[in-house]
């Protein structure tokens, strides 16, 4: 079941519905430029159409409202120091922070898919 979409009023009073856009103090901490380039990640892999914003913009609400900022860098860090090969990519892959932090940003993805993409 999508996030639920917000209500906005228009000119004269009309009302249009906006889905993937909640309003929330958990989006509210995360840069404008971290959501676009989650949205932009994500659409990249599920197509360039006007449902794969919907959905994204989606996923992105949901992931953010389940994980903090904080721990989405951490998590995104780790992810991205473990692709460095050899011995300095091993640290990031293999502590018990790093597998922490990417589990849950991970379970925070997957309920997003769950919530947005079914």
């Amino acid at each position: 079941m999508p996030v639920p979409a917000r209500t906005v009023v228009g000119p004269g009073g009309a009302t249009v519905s906006l889905p993937g856009q909640t309003a929330s103090a958990s989006t509210a901490d995360y840069p404008t430029i971290v959501a676009a380039d989650y949205v932009f990640g994500c659409m990249a892999t599920n197509g360039q159409s006007r449902t794969a914003l919907e959905q994204c913009s989606c996923s992105f609400d949901v992931t953010a409202s389940l994980i903090s900022y904080v721990d989405y860098v951490e998590a995104s860090t780790f992810l991205s120091m473990g692709q460095v090969s050899g011995e300095k990519g091993v640290l990031f892959n293999s502590s018990a922070r790093a597998k922490e932090a990417v589990g849950n940003l991970r379970r925070a993805q997957a309920e997003a898919e769950v919530r947005c993409f079914e």
